[in-house]
């Protein structure tokens, strides 16, 4: 028998129970109080660029259709015939004013001079003689996200009406991700999706790739082999070009948030050259530094590396520049997304070399994201086992030396090398699997810095 959630995440030791990888009943209650709730990404704006196009996507295990009906709103719909339940869009996207049904015809229109709400029931065969015009039409309407926010070209949609706003469920983590959605200078939204998504299963739990990405710079040993091949833009050793040696680990406790990125600073370092095999691509990059000191002047900024927006989110800011999302199918499985971000406006000599880089680093053939999908696919099966699911993996690394960041509400620096972001990730889980209702998630009652004895850290003096 599973045991109660407070054992299975035991917080003050850094211990995580194996079967929160393994186990049905966890599974399923995954799907009701976490993914039913939380705030997911589900689409870019590239995907839905013109009015009537959509594309199918998924929040937790449902299939949903993300759309802009004809006057450019944009819709979050469950994907099924509110009849018999026959999924509406078996194409990944396409352009359609109208979702029929091929089952028995029931259509549902997305244009707002037809129908009262986009996604309303339109048309129903035999309605004035089968029915005796006595179906509710507006009663049978497609079932909707409540909660939907497009947020510098990404769409994000939560099930429940009671969620938080969007800007609040990210809290001041929002700032990171601003660096991965602004362009290189600095511009805001300046970003665009290279090609489509990058789709496929992995033998894995789900949670296993966003605690990879919230701040585990431990298990860089795994990609020793990538980093002596040298797949970085410069041409050298390693997989991407130099990093900012200010870089540490950033969690937002009461949010479930983390990254590896740098403290707020408010002024540009010197550029460091990139992408510099390619002349044309480095003086683009040089010229976004120079924007970008102007830009900014003294006022407050950040950068980073890698970062998860809890529940199943993960982005990375610099190089590569993508977005990960990973959705669950059952205990050990799921399905991974990729996409590839560039500035709408760079040359297409810029955007060629991003898509080639960003295709040797990540996706289902990149040499980084193989090392990290052995990592996770083992890690799921050998938790299976009667013996192995009865013992705790270790998170205590750093456990009691988190400190406040200034400058970033809610916030907390423990060094480069932590599993902090990891622990902050799993109390997260942990509240929402305990809890009935909003009320005792937001602003969410893990500790935050009003914790008794944490000192400011000084910006700029992480680990």
């Amino acid at each position: 028998m599973t045991k109660p959630i407070d054992e299975l995440i035991v917080q003050d030791k850094g211990l995580i129970s194996r079967e929160i990888f393994i186990d049905d009943g966890l599974f399923e209650r995954e799907l009701s109080h976490v993914f039913a709730r939380a705030w997911l990404w589900v689409a870019h704006e590239d995907q839905i660029a013109k009015n009537g196009d959509y594309v199918v996507s998924k929040m937790g295990t449902d299939n949903v259709i993300v759309t802009r009906d004809m006057e450019g709103k944009v819709h979050v719909l469950l994907n099924t015939c509110t009849h018999r339940g026959m999924r509406l869009c078996r194409n990944d996207m396409g352009n359609a004013r109208t979702f029929s049904c091929p089952y028995h015809g029931w259509s549902y229109s997305m244009d707002g001079r037809i129908v009262e709400t986009p996604g309303d029931l339109a048309g129903v065969p035999g309605h004035s003689t089968y029915y005796h015009g006595e179906l509710e039409k507006k009663e049978w309407g497609l079932v909707r996200a409540p909660r939907v926010k497009v947020y510098k070209r990404t769409v994000w949609a939560s099930w429940d009406p009671d969620a938080p706003d969007f800007d609040d469920y990210l809290g001041d983590m929002k700032e990171y991700l601003d660096y991965a959605l602004d362009g290189r200078d600095g511009s805001p939204g300046n970003n665009e999706m290279i090609g489509g998504i990058l789709k496929w299963r992995v033998p894995s739990n789900w949670k296993f790739a966003p605690e990879n990405f919230i701040g585990d710079n431990y298990h860089d040993i795994s990609h020793r082999s990538v980093d002596l091949v040298g797949i970085n833009p410069s041409g050298g050793s390693g997989r991407r070009d130099d990093e900012p040696d200010e870089l540490t680990t950033l969690g937002f406790p009461k949010l479930g948030h983390g990254v590896i990125g740098e403290m707020p600073y408010f002024k540009e370092p010197e550029f460091i050259p990139t992408w510099s095999t390619n002349p044309e691509v480095a003086e683009y990059y040089r010229q976004c530094h120079d924007r970008r000191v102007e830009r900014f002047g003294d006022g407050r900024r950040v950068s980073m590396t890698v970062g998860t927006i809890f529940p199943n989110m993960s982005f990375h800011g610099r190089q590569p520049r993508t977005i990960a999302v990973f959705h669950p199918i059952s205990p050990t499985e799921m399905e991974m997304w990729r996409i590839f971000l560039v500035d709408r406006d760079a040359p297409q000599e810029v955007k060629d070399m991003a898509r080639h880089y960003h295709l040797s680093y990540s996706g289902p053939g990149g040499l980084t994201e193989s090392d990290d999908m052995e990592n996770w696919s083992y890690a799921t099966d050998s938790s299976r086992g009667e013996i192995s699911r009865s013992i705790y993996f270790n998170y205590e690394m750093g456990l009691g030396h988190a400190r406040e960041v200034e400058h970033l509400e809610g916030a907390v620096e423990n060094g480069v090398f932590t599993e902090e972001n990891a622990r902050i990730f799993y109390a997260r889980w942990a509240e929402f699997m305990k809890a009935d209702s909003w009320n005792e998630l937001h602003p969410g009652t893990g500790p935050g810095p009003d914790r008794a004895g944490a000192e400011p850290t000084p910006v700029g003096e992480g680990e």
